[in-house]
């Protein structure tokens, strides 16, 4: 496995289990008071803080070695993000259209981070995929 491939299922599982950690705290408040009216933000903002620290971490923590990233990592990259893109514009679609509809802010802001947290796990299985099951230039 290279480094790159690694680093794509670390990402993956960074992100799943932040929003995991997320979806827990906010689902056990729930249980005081209505879904919608949740203090979500503080559990938001620490999740995505600790999902950065630690994919800062890992990285600094792990040490680079291995053969240099060469034209088809490069191109394995922009793929995984192209398909990742798509949930980051249907995440940004549908907190437009919560808006629109004049939704709480719960709704419109977990739209965004599910589209976010969707982009990053795609974006790790494609490339996961074409490290995987091979890669065309």
């Amino acid at each position: 496995m290279t480094m790159q491939e690694r680093n794509a299922w670390q990402f993956g599982i960074i992100a799943i289990l932040s929003y995991g950690v997320y979806l827990a705290l906010v689902l056990t408040a729930a249980q005081q008071v209505p879904l919608h009216e949740v203090d979500y933000v503080p559990a938001m903002l620490w999740t995505i803080g600790g999902a950065i620290a630690v994919g800062i971490v890992n990285g600094a923590v792990r040490p680079q070695r291995g053969p240099q990233v060469d034209e088809r990592d490069r191109q394995i990259e922009v793929f995984g993000e192209r398909v990742g893109q798509a949930f980051v514009v249907i995440g940004a679609l549908s907190a437009l259209v919560l808006t629109m509809l004049e939704a709480d802010h719960f709704w419109i802001a977990n739209a965004l981070y599910l589209g976010f947290v969707l982009s990053a796990v795609l974006s790790s299985l494609a490339r996961i995929g074409a490290y995987r099951e091979g890669f065309e230039l």
